[in-house]
């Protein structure tokens, strides 16, 4: 017999809830800066990989192509993306920050640090390790079970 849960227990009712505390943190302190949780990733890809074609990236960041155009886009239009095609396949686009963009995502990525440690200041050390490690296996374990 399955296990019922109590609503205010379920693993997607907390993971949702906890989702929205994450976003809630990231953009109080992040507002100055007008980006969202998602152009962050895909900045922060891009300064990892630079020089990497969208679909990677939106593999990389786990969102779907598609959209990820757009964000790319608005990205573009505030002058932190230069988006090039490939000249060995120009259907693909390439992708890199301008001196602008990294400037932003190196300011951006010391915020997003103390948006992690926000988020788990109610764990102690060893508990906040655990937490990390057990939502990377439930992650894992997932993605590798959903087909591409």
């Amino acid at each position: 017999m399955k296990q019922s849960f109590d609503f205010a227990q379920a693993p997607g009712h907390l993971v949702r809830r906890a989702h929205q505390i994450s976003v809630a943190l990231f953009m109080s302190e992040l507002s100055h800066e007008d980006v969202t949780p998602v152009q962050f990733a895909i900045l922060n890809a891009v300064m990892d990989t630079p020089g990497v074609d969208q679909v990677t990236l939106a593999n990389r960041v786990a969102f779907d192509a598609a959209t990820s155009g757009s964000v790319i886009g608005r990205l573009e239009t505030k002058g932190w993306i230069r988006r090039e095609p490939d000249q060995a396949d120009r259907r693909r686009k390439l992708l890199w920050l301008t001196n602008a963009g990294h400037d932003a995502t190196l300011q951006m990525k010391r915020a997003v640090d103390r948006v992690q440690e926000k988020i788990l200041s109610p764990l102690n050390p060893e508990e906040a390790q655990q937490l990390i490690s057990l939502m990377t296996k439930l992650v894992a374990g997932h993605e590798q079970n959903t087909p591409a």
